[in-house]
């Protein structure tokens, strides 16, 4: 130990308890205590007589010579030893030396000896204790049993309350009133009854004395007990963590930010998320108001905003502490005309935020034009302090963010401003993706809308409803489609599809398919034959571009891996064939309510090759529904390949189908309201249809035999049914298309031969049947040629005509309009 050192642990301790003994001027030991036998174990008989050195470690034993001139020449020493116990057994002690005169003048030393690890160490005197407490920075008191003051230092009083001397018996709610002293206090009583001290305790409040109101302290508690242990009472420091406790509320508030800002790329809801987190320990009231170019999606202009005589704002969010938000005076959604040179228009304009630490209480806001006039003074709002911080990302500024506060008495200041223009600056990003994904979406659902049908065709095969849900901003919109094509012999081709992707490529590709289908129905295929000249014309169109169906960008670009169910009713037997290919199979609801599933083949998807796919018939009672629907009806999340979720899907949606509804489109509304969430994370399309039959007095049907003499009979049964039918308007036409048509079946083709007339809502349609599987082709006869004329003329006089195959031959039709007749 150096001189220094030992020099200091004189100064600073006394020892008290200490077990003392007598050396003469030799080291001898001459007198021995009981102290001494009690700390070392040797009797008075062993030691005393002998030298000092033998109760010394052999390191310590050399430098007694040298403490030895120390304490001659400095009149005593202090310091700590290793001395050896009876047995060897080393002890760490603290010694002090001081000299001793007896009566005769004889020089002895008297060593005091205390063992440094067996107690509580060494006892500091009053006057090292009373400069250790009084001269220390860390507010320091001591309160009695009832918890009033009896003493504190002077750093407690830059924590307010006053001087240690105007503390004194004063309790804390005297001591700084408006302080919560009630939890300081229980602290306190908690030690009392315990005797565990309490540390790190953080205290929050407001204090009078402090410039801001609200600070932040760290508080540790002991309690003092008498030598019987019973409770004196209570000790506390007390540590000023305000700026610490600020930084972390800050941290805290921006960490929040990035929680519940941009959860969504809505604009308006971005903005509300904005205005919510702003009031959360932070301000009182927080407005956004946006430029009404960003609420569109638009593209604002570069830089910062011009400063023209007004400019609009439309409110985009609020929010305040207080419950209905009074303070707003513009409601969301809501514009108001800011003037030229208000502060809010200064921060469009300059792109910099500007503060008032104390607003003129007469001032009113710095809009007109405000809806319901609702203008008021900021004292009639309570509002006090401000800041007003641009929403600037990406070079371009989108609106303001205003900060108030009305409650919270202290101003805003510089921290206060700085933080928040971290939080808008944050949100702004948010803001600007929500706006760019606007602009996107918007033009990919006004695509896709256009693409759908405006509304479903009239027809007499099924009654039907549609119901169409995009996907979510977050998601993006798909490429959902549903359609209902009317075709020949009255029959109807219902289709539901979803193309892959999101966005503007997922409605274009919805597009192409839509045409494609519409295409290949007008030839009159069956729906497996459909489906695979669609998946030919997919895989093709990938080919041309190079695009492998297993890439990633393939989808959403050529269709490929789009899903496609395609049905075909016909409301004169009652049959039904559908095929799909990478779709759900619909759902079927009988007249008695009864639900099932189809059994249908699942061919692949569009484009990605696989075996030929297969179509399945069945025959509907009058009355029965077919609910056709994309995977988004049924599958939310990620439970897409989960067979336990889908059959848990498929029995939710029968018993959504299962309820009744007075018409089929309120039922078509109610089992998507059932079924799928306000902001899907897929599109939704659900296509119903509820069948219909055209009885006996709608069709008349004949079976001819193969001989010319019969085409005359045919006439006049055709013109008989039409004159039942109140069409003798169509009876000459109609006796010229059965006349050519029976007369061709005859001639060139095989038996049987059948003759049948549909009259459907708004058209007569004649069909020829027969065996032959050759279509019929039209010519242009030249003027001498004596035939060849039939399908020409058929063509004349009618609106439509054609061709289409049946299982063991096919079927020439021939439409014509029964409403829009010449007089």
């Amino acid at each position: 130990m150096s001189t220094h050192e030992e020099q200091d642990v004189t100064r600073r301790f006394d020892v008290a308890d200490a077990a003392p003994l007598l050396l003469d001027a030799h080291g001898v030991v001459t007198s021995w205590t009981q102290g001494a036998q009690r700390l070392l174990a040797y009797t008075a008989a062993e030691v005393v007589g002998t030298r000092v050195t033998g109760l010394l470690s052999a390191e310590d034993a050399e430098r007694v010579p040298e403490l030895a001139e120390r304490c001659r020449r400095d009149g005593g020493w202090a310091g700590l030893l290793t001395a050896r116990r009876k047995g060897g057994q080393p002890m760490r002690v603290m010694v002090r030396i001081t000299p001793a005169v007896e009566p005769g003048g004889a020089a002895h030393w008297l060593v005091l000896v205390s063992d440094v690890a067996g107690g509580r160490g060494w006892d500091m005197s009053r006057g090292v204790l009373e400069q250790m407490v009084t001269d220390s920075p860390v507010g320091i008191a001591i309160v009695d049993t009832d918890l009033r003051c009896v003493w504190s230092n002077a750093a407690l009083e830059r924590y307010g309350g006053g001087s240690p001397q105007e503390r004194l018996g004063r309790r804390l709610a005297e001591i700084q009133p408006g302080l919560d002293s009630e939890g300081i206090e229980a602290q306190m009583r908690h030690v009392l009854e315990t005797g565990r001290p309490v540390v790190g305790y953080e205290h929050v409040g407001k204090v009078r004395s402090a410039p801001r109101g609200e600070t932040a302290h760290m508080m540790s508690f002991t309690r003092l007990d008498d030598d019987q242990g019973h409770p004196m009472g209570v000790y506390y420091t007390v540590v000023d963590i305000t700026e610490r406790y600020r930084a972390r509320q800050r941290l805290a508030l921006l960490d929040r930010a990035g929680e519940q800002i941009g959860r969504t790329l809505d604009i308006v809801r971005t903005a509300q998320e904005l205005a919510d987190t702003g009031v959360q320990e932070f301000a009182d009231f927080v407005s956004v108001d946006l430029l009404e170019s960003v609420l569109r999606g638009a593209e604002p202009e570069p830089g910062p905003v011009r400063d023209t005589d007004r400019v609009r704002l439309r409110r985009a969010g609020h929010q305040s502490v207080m419950a209905g938000v009074p303070e707003a005076v513009v409601g969301i959604g809501e514009a108001a005309a800011y003037f030229a040179g208000s502060p809010p228009i200064r921060s469009l304009t300059t792109g910099r935020s500007w503060r008032e630490e104390r607003l003129d209480p007469l001032a009113k806001e710095w809009a007109t034009g405000l809806p319901g006039g609702r203008a008021a003074t900021f004292l009639e709002l309570g509002l006090h302090s401000v800041m007003i911080v641009p929403i600037r990302a990406r070079g371009i500024t989108m609106g303001v963010t205003t900060f108030f506060r009305r409650h919270r008495q202290d101003p805003f200041d510089e921290d206060d401003l700085s933080l928040a223009e971290d939080l808008v600056s944050r949100a702004a990003v948010c803001v600007d993706n929500a706006r760019r994904y606007t602009r996107e979406r918007d033009a990919a659902l006004v695509l896709q809308r256009s693409l759908l049908p405006r509304r479903l065709p009239e027809q007499e095969a099924v009654e039907v409803a549609a119901c169409y849900r995009p996907a979510d901003e977050l998601t993006g919109l798909g490429g959902d489609w549903y359609d209902i094509i009317p075709l020949s012999g009255a029959r109807v081709a219902l289709v539901v599809g979803e193309a892959p992707g999101h966005g503007i490529d997922a409605a274009a590709a919805m597009g192409r398919l839509r045409t494609a289908v519409h295409t290949l129905a007008a030839l009159d295929l069956p729906p497996e034959e459909v489906l695979a000249h669609l998946d030919d014309l997919v895989g093709r169109m990938a080919r041309e571009e190079g695009v492998r169906p297993e890439d990633p960008e393939a989808a959403g670009i050529q269709a490929v891996g789009a899903g496609c169910l395609y049905v075909v009713y016909d409301p004169v037997t009652g049959e039904c064939a559908m095929a799909a290919a990478g779709h759900p199979a619909p759902a079927v609801v009988l007249p008695d309510g009864a639900v099932s599933f189809v059994d249908l083949p699942q061919g692949s998807p569009l484009g990605a090759g696989g075996p030929p796919f297969e179509a399945v018939e069945l025959t509907l009672d009058e009355g029965s529904m077919l609910a056709l629907h994309t995977d988004g009806l049924l599958v939310h999340g990620d439970d897409r390949d989960s067979a336990g979720a889908a059959a848990a899907d498929r029995d939710r949606l029968r018993r959504a189908l299962e309820r009744g509804a007075p018409t089929l489109d309120r039922r078509c509304r109610a089992v998507v309201e059932s079924l799928v969430p306000a902001r899907p994370h897929d599109d939704v399309a659900l296509l119903m249809a509820r069948t219909r039959l055209l009885g006996a007095g709608r069709v008349a049907d004949w079976v001819l035999p193969a001989d010319p003499a019969v085409v005359a009979d045919a006439r006049k049964e055709a013109g008989r049914q039409l004159s039942e039918w109140g069409l003798q308007e169509l009876v000459f036409t109609t006796e010229l298309v059965v006349s050519e048509l029976v007369t061709n079946a005859i001639r060139h083709a095989e038996s049987p031969v059948r003759l049948r007339l549909i009259r459907d809502r708004e058209a007569l349609i004649c069909e020829v049947s027969d065996g032959s599987a050759t279509a019929p082709h039209l010519r242009h006869p030249r003027a001498t040629d004596e035939g060849g004329r039939g399908l020409l003329l058929v063509s004349q006089f009618t609106q439509r005509w054609g061709t289409r195959f049946i299982l063991g031959g096919k079927i020439i039709w021939a439409e014509q309009s029964t409403t829009d007749q010449p007089d």
